[in-house]
């Protein structure tokens, strides 16, 4: 009986945490040139946009994107996705974002969550995290990466352009 209490209480949990955050809230963020935008501007445009959290010390952080950059052109052929990857590097270790993303030649459009605001409003505790938005909205979150998550991440994608 504890056993399937213990099981309902992980689904009531997980649901809740599901349907907890349904928009991205509207905090400023900053470009690598140190201009502001706010996430309003980032998500209005209709569309399935991909927001990465990762940040420079992070390995699988840096293995996620590194797989996406591989099919990135083809998933913008396919489905005119935007991929925007937030650093949430702290000021000791931002100065390696531009060389890291220069030696990696990400084409992808890249923003600094410098105090972690957004990362905290959205209650993201772990990177690399993942979510995915359509015409505004969290259709889909992921934390984590193993070799061939990207594959589970353009399925979702694929999904939500149609």
């Amino acid at each position: 009986m504890k056993s399937i209490m213990s099981i309902v209480a992980v689904f009531l949990f997980c649901t809740i945490q599901a349907n907890a955050q349904k928009e991205i809230p509207n905090i400023t963020v900053k470009k690598l040139n140190g201009t502001s935008v706010t996430m309003d501007e980032i998500t209005s445009e209709k569309g399935v946009k991909i927001i990465s959290f990762w940040a420079t010390w992070c390995v699988p952080c840096i293995n996620e994107l590194d797989a996406i950059n591989e099919v990135y052109e083809d998933w913008i052929d396919e489905t005119d996705v935007e991929l925007i990857a937030i650093a949430t590097d702290d000021a000791r270790t931002k100065k390696r974002i531009k060389p890291l993303i220069n030696g990696k030649g990400w084409e992808y459009k890249i923003l600094l969550d410098e105090n972690q605001d957004l990362q905290r409003a959205l209650n993201i505790t772990v990177i690399p995290h993942v979510v995915v938005i359509k015409d505004g909205k969290i259709v889909w979150r992921h934390t984590g990466y193993q070799p061939g998550a990207e594959n589970q991440l353009y399925d979702v994608v694929k999904k939500n352009a149609n």
